[in-house]
């Protein structure tokens, strides 16, 4: 059994990015994760990593090994689990997240983890972009992120709600419509080389307004902060369950109805994986039902 041990230590090389990070998780000695890796790759019959620099990165090979052995090892533990009931979940699968959306995806977790000891979930966080391609790659089963486009074959995507981009500024602010309160004060922008900034940017466009741009963050609840702290305005999309428009320092403008509906939608982007589904469906399914409570707490509260 010592090629399954090998394969679970390559896979937390692969979820961790290093064979001192996967050494901590596998609770090995570096040396000893070197040592695995170089039996592995003796036994399969070809090199995994990339060493040519200071860090063993994985190469091609390594890549398209990580969903095979994820499948692979998904089956083994399947089998050695006793026969139980028929929702009874096992085995293991990583899931990543916007940060927006880690607060549900942790409390999902967490109680499912509760529920079934047999169950495995490592969860990851990042920007949308990062986490479909890792999806795509194999290196994560699943995801929550912003929706762009058509999915790749190998994935699934399922939309859970919609954000309605909202123009936030403090009490203070000037002007009495989206508008005006964007063309009056410093505009705190969210960062344009992700897909919520591109998306502000184009909607910009279309208002037509001429803006004071004053600083660019990756960072959502820190462009609130500056505006609770009166450094500016900004365009961002109403985070299912905030409290903004309850915030008794906040002013949350909607954009005219005459541009139409505008609004950042969010989903599940997944494997089409047998082994995982049931697992990922079942996360899908209970952060489903958070967000359209906090949906139907924040309709009450309007």
């Amino acid at each position: 059994m010592s090629t399954l041990r090998f394969l679970r230590t390559f896979l937390a090389i692969a979820q961790h990015g290093s064979f001192s990070e996967a050494a901590e998780h596998v609770a090995l000695t570096q040396a000893a994760v070197s040592f695995q890796m170089r039996a592995l790759e003796t036994e399969l019959g070809r090199d995994l990593f990339d060493r040519s620099g200071r860090l063993a990165l994985l190469n091609t090979a390594g890549r398209e090994l990580v969903p095979e052995a994820r499948h692979l090892l998904e089956l083994y533990d399947r089998m050695r689990q006793p026969p139980g009931a028929p929702d009874r979940l096992a085995g293991s699968v990583s899931v990543g997240a916007i940060v927006s959306c880690m607060g549900t995806l942790a409390k999902v977790v967490s109680a499912m983890k509760r529920e079934h000891p047999a169950l495995e979930i490592h969860l990851f966080s990042g920007k949308s972009g990062e986490l479909a391609n890792k999806v795509e790659a194999g290196t994560l089963d699943a995801a929550l992120l912003v929706e762009a486009g058509r999915p790749a074959a190998s994935t699934r995507w399922t939309a859970l709600y919609k954000e309605p981009l909202v123009v936030l500024a403090p009490t203070s602010a000037p002007g009495k419509t989206a508008r005006e309160v964007l063309t009056q004060s410093p505009f705190l922008r969210f960062d344009r080389t992700q897909r919520t900034g591109r998306q502000i940017e184009r909607t910009l466009r279309r208002l037509g307004v001429s803006i004071d741009d004053f600083l660019e963050l990756n960072a959502i609840e820190q462009l609130v902060e500056l505006v609770r702290q009166e450094v500016g305005v900004t365009l961002l999309p109403l985070l299912n369950g905030s409290h903004w428009r309850s915030a008794p320092d906040l002013r949350v403008l909607f954009l005219p109805t005459n541009l139409g509906a505008i609004t950042r939608p969010i989903g599940m982007l997944e494997r089409r994986d047998p082994a995982r589904q049931a697992i990922t469906a079942a996360i899908r399914a209970r952060c489903a039902g958070i967000f359209q409570e906090q949906a139907a707490d924040a309709s009450a509260a309007r």
